[in-house]
């Protein structure tokens, strides 16, 4: 008499779920880059823009508080020196962006000393930084 054993199936390896697990690391690694975004300047209440774009090169950031102080990459600089500052900052590299994180309560005519200082420096890439808009 002859036993027959029970053939074990030939393992497979199942897509589905790997295909899932795929999909949870993707999305794992998407959230926790757009959570590293990169921000240089200090906090200050940003006005906000329907258009406004995440930078993510390395640049000099100027952030400019509603009571006048200055900021260069987080260091306090006094006004008046603040073109010798960027000058100092920006190296020989003339083509180098420059972010301005101004309060949206900062004077119109302060905004605009501070872009002059900047001018004078010699740096052109200027651009001002803006939140996004809250939804109602």
């Amino acid at each position: 008499m002859k036993l027959r054993l029970p053939v074990a199936p030939r393992p497979r390896i199942e897509m589905i779920p790997l295909i899932d697990m795929v999909f949870l690391l993707l999305v794992f690694f998407i959230y926790a880059m757009l959570s590293m975004a990169v921000h240089r300047g200090l906090p200050v209440l940003l006005p906000t823009s329907s258009t406004a774009e995440i930078e993510t090169r390395p640049l000099l950031s100027i952030t400019v508080k509603a009571d006048r102080t200055i900021y260069v990459n987080k260091v306090q600089v006094d006004p008046k020196n603040l073109a010798a500052s960027l000058n100092q900052s920006a190296g020989k590299n003339r083509d180098r962006d420059v972010m301005v994180f101004a309060d949206r309560n900062l004077a119109y005519e302060d905004l605009f000393q501070v872009l002059d200082q900047i001018r004078m420096a010699g740096l052109t890439r200027v651009s001002l930084q803006a939140g996004p808009v809250r939804a109602p």
